[in-house]
């Protein structure tokens, strides 16, 4: 049985629905995932953590140039706006803690509950290995859920219109995703782009509560100042 997800419909108001789930169909298959390991770059961090960072990724841009995991994304009769990267652990200062416990590959009930979120079950794998493990108490149920639940409350803005604007920045963007979200500020959310000025992804700040946070100026991002096209694809 395949369950169907058109996100928002359940919004209220419908020039901020376009932007997450608007048709996904999650399969019942086995999806195939590989072990996520530390390794020399990429080692075990054990750290205190700050707060977190809420990263979402604009899948038109995504599937312009599809990667190798990405046909259940950018194919099979699937639309969507924003896909939910994860939810990261900062730390109190530069570093963040990353790998911090051993982990098994993820059970495939918890991968067919959520992969209409994040579409792709070996980047859930990634993201409950890195990050998911250094949130104590936390099972890959529940740090799912978490992120999820973080990510299906927010709201955006009509990026079609957006996306035809003759000069948008950076700042123009964030502006606008924070008046469609309460108690969200531009100075919450980081925003990335391609090296061809495409938007990539948002990074939205929270703190250890889980509430939007202004952003430490070491996270990067795009000056507000930044020009930003975005690519709308067969939206």
């Amino acid at each position: 049985m395949k369950t169907t997800l058109i996100a928002l419909a359940m919004l209220a108001a419908p020039q901020l629905a376009g932007a997450q789930t608007l048709q996904c169909s999650a399969p019942m298959a086995t999806q195939s995932i590989r072990p996520d390991l530390p390794s020399d770059s990429q080692p075990v961090r054990v750290l205190p953590i700050g707060g977190y960072t809420l990263a979402i990724t604009w899948s038109p841009q995504y599937c312009r140039d599809p990667k190798g995991d990405s046909r259940f994304q950018c194919g099979s009769g699937n639309r969507f706006g924003f896909t939910l990267h994860g939810l990261w652990p900062d730390g109190v200062g530069k570093d963040w803690p990353q790998y911090c416990r051993p982990t098994a590959i993820l059970p495939q009930p918890v991968v067919r509950r959520h992969i209409c979120a994040t579409p792709s079950a070996q980047l859930m794998q990634h993201e409950w290995a890195k990050h998911g493990t250094c949130m104590a108490g936390y099972s890959p149920s529940r740090y799912f859920t978490q992120s999820n639940g973080l990510y299906h409350r927010l709201r955006f803005p009509d990026m079609n219109a957006l996306s035809r604007r003759s000069a948008l920045t950076a700042g123009d963007l964030a502006s606008a995703v924070a008046a469609a979200n309460r108690g969200m500020t531009a100075d919450m959310m980081r925003v990335t782009a391609t090296r061809d000025g495409w938007l990539d992804e948002i990074w939205i700040c929270l703190n250890k509560a889980f509430r939007y946070s202004r952003c430490p100026a070491h996270q990067g991002g795009l000056s507000p100042s930044a020009p930003i096209k975005i690519w709308r694809g067969a939206r």
